[in-house]
């Protein structure tokens, strides 16, 4: 019952949020979609122990400005090497790393913030690897040393 609570408290938010209106018929109709969608998530029974869990949102700000950062450095990363400024070129590497997050949430958030940063790509999620096309070595060595695991895992996920 707690995760249905939450559930309509972020639809909610959300729906108010992205509408930016207040009227009356569009607080009724945002109150009729957040009823019929957790009507229908508890039918198709998804609102269960993997769901989000609102306690993480706390810790959300503090990832997007980390991934935000890794983002803008990959992205400056895969120009230099496309215009082959400073010689720098490029080197598609395959590797498989260690996934040693401790829940199905964080591998996934793992994965995900992998394939977000330019020049990466998670092809592969196992329950003890990541297989990772990346476009440079250099880039490559980057995920190996788990300095992204690392910050997943500082965040609980």
């Amino acid at each position: 019952m707690m995760r249905s609570f939450g559930f309509v408290v972020l639809l909610s938010l959300v729906w108010i949020l992205l509408s930016g209106h207040l009227e009356p018929l569009l607080l009724g109709l945002g109150v009729a979609s957040v009823a019929l969608t957790v009507f229908l998530s508890h039918r198709m029974n998804v609102i269960d122990h993997e769901s989000y869990p609102l306690q993480h949102s706390l810790s959300f700000p503090g990832f997007f400005v980390y991934i935000l950062r890794e983002i803008v450095k990959a992205n400056i990363d895969v120009v230099t090497r496309i215009v082959n400024w400073k010689e720098k070129t490029i080197s598609p590497t395959l590797i498989d790393i260690p996934q040693t997050q401790k829940t199905d949430l964080g591998a996934v958030i793992y994965a995900n913030s992998i394939t977000l940063t330019p020049g990466t790509v998670t092809i592969r999620l196992s329950e003890d690897t990541l297989t990772v096309h990346a476009l440079s070595k250099e880039s490559a060595n980057e995920l190996a040393s788990g300095a992204m695991s690392t910050e997943i895992a500082k965040r609980d996920f």
